[in-house]
């Protein structure tokens, strides 16, 4: 009997902390969404809609991690094999970290330096991740060429609709 309770509050716990999938699958992002301001690695500001400008006319494949997250970096290979995987499209890197210190530590650690990276200074909570229903890491979205997302939601790399939204958009 201990067994089986153990066994149901072990199920519940997990139940309660997994990653839920959005209601809605969005396909733009909001106005607030877009100004969301990142830095870099030189402590730059940058907002959303200067990475997504920077990246037009290119499928992009954004990826939200941080170095504390096991899952994140379970999945970092497979992210890599992805990105090699498709040449003609462009990865950027949005970082999770709770400090400047611990962005860069993870960037040097996790052989992230040559990447496109970027992290959220104000925190976890912020217009970005609030618009597009940031609630666990990794996540992976895809935008299109014209800036519109044409895959919201996927939490790992190997998730087959990423390469198949990709080869879509590559035609």
């Amino acid at each position: 009997m201990r067994k089986l309770l153990l066994i149901f509050m072990v199920g519940l716990f997990s139940l309660s902390y997994s990653q839920k999938v959005p209601t809605a699958l969005k396909t733009g992002f909001s106005k607030e969404a877009l100004k969301q301001k990142l830095e870099d690695e030189e402590g730059k500001t940058i907002t959303i809609q200067e990475i997504l400008d920077q990246h037009k006319g290119k499928v992009l494949v954004i990826d939200f991690w941080a170095g504390w997250c096991r899952d994140c970096l379970q999945a970092l290979p497979k992210a890599e094999i992805l990105e090699k995987n498709n040449p003609n499209v462009n990865f950027v890197f949005l970082s999770l970290e709770r400090s400047k210190e611990g962005f860069d530590k993870s960037l040097v650690r996790f052989n992230m330096k040559e990447k496109d990276n970027y992290w959220f200074a104000s925190g976890w909570k912020n217009d970005f991740n609030n618009y597009v229903d940031l609630n666990w890491i990794p996540r992976y979205m895809i935008i299109d060429q014209k800036s519109s997302i044409a895959k919201y939601y996927a939490i790992s790399p190997e998730d087959p609709e990423i390469q198949q939204t990709i080869d879509n958009l590559l035609k």
